[in-house]
């Protein structure tokens, strides 16, 4: 990548982190913030820096999905895990195993617009412990209607999607990563994201809208 100044890379994922470091190691022009957006602020402040342009990748990689252990595809059989940073928090298996029937539905219709989230709880907490992703993916694909054609999405997909928006905190993490965002930029700096669900979407552009209007 040519031009001048700095670029600013940010990520939880220490995996992630660790590649960019390697790949980039003798470019000088690359910084590297081991850190959620949600702490890109508070980083860049203390660097006294701000910011021409930012760019926002929502979700998840093809590095991610592509790595045996963890656990974000049903493409095969891995540790049910999940999680950005798999040093924090419980994982996808630790949640699903000791989670109310009733909060699993919840993140299922929330973050998944899974019409069926009451039957696909109500099916995880009965064939509980479940461990890996294959364990989980034919749990819901137990539920699928049966159909002649085939289907166009994994019957699984919205599962796997809330599951891994709720454990790592991805709705409420947007909307702080949006404000801290916007807050580093220079006097006319841009701020583009790209999302990749209706979710991220609407919410990118309610709040695009929000800042765009007037002050009362």
């Amino acid at each position: 990548m040519g031009g001048e100044g700095i670029y600013i890379a940010c990520d939880q994922d220490p995996l992630a982190i660790s590649f960019c470091k390697k790949r980039f190691k003798d470019n000088e022009h690359f910084l590297f913030l081991p850190k959620n957006y949600v702490d890109f602020e508070s980083s860049l402040k203390k660097k006294n820096l701000r910011l021409d342009k930012v760019l926002l990748d929502l979700g998840m990689s093809s590095f991610q999905l592509d790595h045996p252990d963890r656990g974000f595809s049903f493409q095969g059989d891995s540790p049910l895990d999940m999680r950005m940073d798999p040093t924090c928090g419980p994982s996808a298996a630790e949640w699903l195993n000791t989670a109310a029937e009733a909060d699993i539905a919840e993140v299922l219709f929330v973050h998944g617009e899974e019409r069926h989230a009451r039957r696909i709880a109500r099916e995880i907490v009965a064939q509980r412990p479940l461990h890996t992703t294959t364990e989980l993916a034919d749990v819901v694909a137990s539920l699928a209607p049966t159909r002649k054609a085939p289907y166009k999405k994994h019957p699984a997909t919205k599962t796997f999607q809330a599951v891994r928006i709720y454990i790592n905190g991805e709705n409420e993490e947007l909307a702080s990563g949006l404000e801290q965002s916007f807050g580093c930029l220079k006097l006319g700096g841009r701020l583009a994201v790209i999302s990749f669900h209706s979710l991220e979407d609407r919410h990118v552009k309610q709040t695009f809208r929000a800042w765009s209007q007037p002050p009362a």
